[in-house]
């Protein structure tokens, strides 16, 4: 009886500082959390919306008080980070629809293979950053 024993695996607490920073997650892991990142943006920035939507059609006057927050800013606020603040709400939600169609889809075909998370992921942060990108270069009046 001298069979050799089979190494068990060892388990270890990890160090946060020097484990995690060379931890390399995967892009579907990179998109679920961004999913709930941009959720949670939403959700804080609702408020911001609600105004942003009450501005713009109450009246003529307010719709020119709203066109001036982008272009002026608001208080102390300068025009500048309005757009910003804006342009992360567009990311949120654009990031969040394409991921939640890519999780409905995963959902409905079943189609749960490391293949096809990986290729959906990069599909969901390309398309996801490429809409921002066009949104946001007509936000900041490039085009």
């Amino acid at each position: 009886m001298t069979e050799l024993a089979k190494k068990r695996p060892e388990f270890r607490n990890i160090n946060a500082l020097t484990d995690l920073p060379s931890y390399r997650l995967p892009a579907a892991g990179i998109v679920s959390i961004l999913h709930r990142i941009s959720g949670v943006v939403m959700f804080l920035l609702l408020p911001f919306v609600v105004w942003l939507f009450d501005t713009s059609v109450s009246s003529e006057i307010s719709f020119a008080k709203f066109t001036a927050a982008f272009n002026v800013g608001i208080g102390f606020v300068p025009g500048v980070l309005v757009k910003l603040i804006t342009l992360a709400i567009i990311w949120a939600f654009l990031h969040h629809i394409v991921a939640g169609l890519r999780h409905l889809y995963m959902d409905v075909c079943h189609a749960v293979t490391k293949e096809f998370g990986k290729s959906s992921a990069v599909f969901t942060l390309v398309v996801s950053l490429g809409l921002t990108a066009a949104l946001g270069a007509k936000l900041f009046g490039l085009y």
